[in-house]
């Protein structure tokens, strides 16, 4: 396995990738079954828990996801569409919750030996909402969130 690297390829994206030992198909299923999903997506080191997980991960379907925060007097929802779905080779979908315009998310998954490359990209609407991203600490969690994901694989 290796290190997630997180890089600021323009103005507008971020590319995070990250190998896993494990094979595409079953990366893939972590992705998009929500009984896999809400076991890793969180870093426990934020203090959020899952209040719901719902994943309709096919091409125009859907997910949304609620949490609680102790900081927060109200429960969090991020939500959005799938706009491609390839088992096991490609995600693409819409991060909605804000009001204005979120980042679009491609995720691809290649079989490369005995691991799983993962590389995802974040293409945000402007400078500015990736430089508030950044700046909030909402792109800081993915090496977290993947050590996780590794210990899901490796169960």
């Amino acid at each position: 396995m290796s290190d997630t690297t997180v890089t600021r390829t323009s103005d507008r994206e971020l590319v995070v990738t990250r190998r896993f030992k494990a094979p595409v198909a079953r990366v893939f299923d972590a992705w998009t079954q929500a009984g896999h999903f809400q076991r890793w997506w969180v870093p426990k080191s934020c203090g959020m828990v899952f209040l719901s997980c719902e994943i309709d991960a096919r091409t125009g379907g859907g997910y949304r996801f609620t949490f609680s925060h102790p900081a927060s007097p109200q429960p969090m929802t991020f939500f959005g569409k799938y706009l491609e779905v390839t088992p096991p080779s490609r995600l693409v979908w819409t991060n909605d919750e804000g009001g204005a315009p979120g980042p679009v998310t491609t995720a691809t998954f290649e079989q490369q030996g005995d691991e799983t490359l993962f590389v995802l990209h974040d293409l945000y609407p402007s400078k500015e909402a990736l430089d508030a991203a950044i700046a909030s600490h909402a792109t800081s969690g993915f090496g977290e969130q993947f050590e996780q994901l590794d210990a899901l694989l490796a169960g």
